[in-house]
């Protein structure tokens, strides 16, 4: 039986400008002048270019056509308007200065080496295809983590290949032997095996690691020392030399591959500046790699000419007119986006920037006061989301250092005499204690709770693990050494 109701519902539609904008403010200045050359590949109506040309197809374009209400667009929408200047704030360099062109890797990934490798190899094609297959199964950190089996499975419902684990274990071996040492581990005990296996076998303390790692990786792990040293029947010096011997291994051996031309793994891309000048702090948008866009000319004629014909236009005029315009829409939507892009950053980084005033001018940790996202958005009348997106994986270059916008927000907590304090603070007296503690001895999370409350911060021990954990650091078991 059909029945017929009202309900009525509240949705929130995005503009396409709303949705430009929320993946521009998501992206780094690194990635920004790749975005700006896909979008100017993909939409030929917008182009590199300054500002006053623009201004030139402006000043010398009639007047605006009269539209009728139905085509509902003029020229005027995308020529007798300005358009955005939208490099807001950006520095002024010289041609004498020296120029810092954002890096991008034109170089081969870790992958393609692995790839490349194989094909020095003397493989059939039967087990080039194996271990082509084999190498897309490992990770970044150079680890094959799905088991041999699930890969026999795989290659018999999908390449239709039959095989067994035992041809596939051979094939890895093969991979085994390759670059970066360690690549095609199955789990860290192998990893570090194979990396101890290109060692001198005849010094006695890689011999001794060899031992440790195969047959006491559980204790190991754990740092049971006294249970190696009494299994193995070695004293503090013997196990103290192995340990040096693995230690100066790496765990992740895809992590350790470098490619001398991707210099993006090398140096992080500021999307702001912030210099002191005598006192006063000067803040920048880094945008020099950014090009200026335009809307182009040569669509913009097009679009005049079609709509000064519209009465004579035939169906496909009438279609090219169409694509013209959606064309000249996208690309003043786009160049509004990175103006709106630009403004906001800018407006936020602004206000962060007068919120923390004493740490920028004097560097000093201990002056970041308790910030979160709230407090930035009652400033900016923005939204937390959008200021949540604009500190996103965002950096700012200071005279003394670059920091991730993440890093000056943090909680507050009240000390014995009621000042607010930021948690960092907290944070980084845990580390300091850590860091002068007696390694034989490592202060225990109860221990260190009871440091900080003698300092006048009155923190539980569950939250002094977390914020221990936070900064990367294990438990004291685990930062025992001999």
């Amino acid at each position: 039986m059909l029945k017929q109701r009202l309900q009525q519902k509240l949705l929130q539609k995005l503009s396409p400008q709303q949705i430009q904008l929320i993946k521009l403010l998501e992206i780094p200045t690194i990635q920004l002048e790749q975005r700006i050359k896909k979008e100017l590949e993909e939409n030929p109506a917008l182009e590199e270019g300054a500002e006053k040309e623009d201004q030139d197809i402006r000043e010398e374009l009639p007047g605006g056509e009269e539209q009728s209400e139905d085509e509902g667009f003029s020229i005027d929408q995308y020529l007798y308007d300005d358009i955005p200047a939208y490099k807001l704030n950006t520095k002024n360099y010289s041609k004498d200065d020296k120029k810092t062109e954002i890096p991008f890797s034109v170089g081969s990934s870790f992958h393609d080496s692995l790839l490349n490798q194989l094909g020095l190899r003397s493989l059939d094609e039967r087990k080039e295809t194996l271990a082509k297959y084999v190498i897309g199964n490992i990770d970044e950190d150079g680890y094959l983590r799905r088991d041999i089996e699930s890969i026999v499975d795989d290659l018999a419902f999908t390449r239709n290949i039959t095989t067994s684990q035992e041809e596939l274990l051979s094939v890895l071996k093969i991979i085994q032997d390759f670059e970066p040492v360690g690549v095609g581990a199955r789990n860290l005990r192998e990893c570090l095996l194979l990396q101890l296996m290109q060692k001198d076998d005849s010094v006695s303390s890689i011999q001794l690691a060899k031992q440790i790692l195969t047959h006491h990786f559980n204790e190991f792990t754990k740092k049971h020392y006294d249970k190696i040293k009494s299994r193995l029947d070695i004293d503090d010096e013997d196990l103290r030399d192995a340990l040096d011997e693995i230690l100066k291994l790496t765990p992740r051996p895809g992590g350790s591959y470098s490619d001398p031309h991707d210099k993006s793994a090398e140096q992080i891309v500021p999307d702001f500046v912030l210099e002191n000048l005598d006192g006063d702090l000067n803040l920048t948008l880094n945008a020099r790699n950014v090009p200026e866009l335009k809307v182009s000319r040569t669509y913009a004629d097009m679009l005049e000419s079609y709509a000064s014909n519209k009465g004579n236009n035939n169906r496909q005029q009438k279609e090219a007119l169409s694509f013209v315009k959606q064309k000249l829409d996208s690309a003043k939507w786009f160049i509004d986006a990175i103006q709106q892009r630009q403004n906001t950053l800018m407006v936020t980084m602004q206000a962060i920037l007068e919120y923390q005033k004493e740490y920028f001018k004097e560097c000093d940790e201990t002056k970041l006061k308790p910030m979160i996202l709230k407090d930035i958005a009652d400033r900016t009348g923005l939204d937390i989301s959008t200021i949540s997106r604009v500190a996103n994986s965002k950096h700012i270059q200071t005279h003394f250092g670059i920091f991730p916008l993440k890093y000056f927000f943090s909680e507050g907590l009240q000390t014995d005499t009621g000042e607010e304090v930021s948690t960092r603070e907290i944070k980084s007296i845990l580390k300091e204690c850590i860091e002068g503690e007696d390694k034989r001895k490592p202060l225990t999370d109860d221990r260190l709770a009871a440091i900080l409350q003698e300092k006048g911060y009155h923190i539980a021990r569950r939250t002094v693990a977390k914020y221990r954990e936070q900064l990367g650091l294990p438990v004291a078991r685990m930062r025992k050494e001999l």
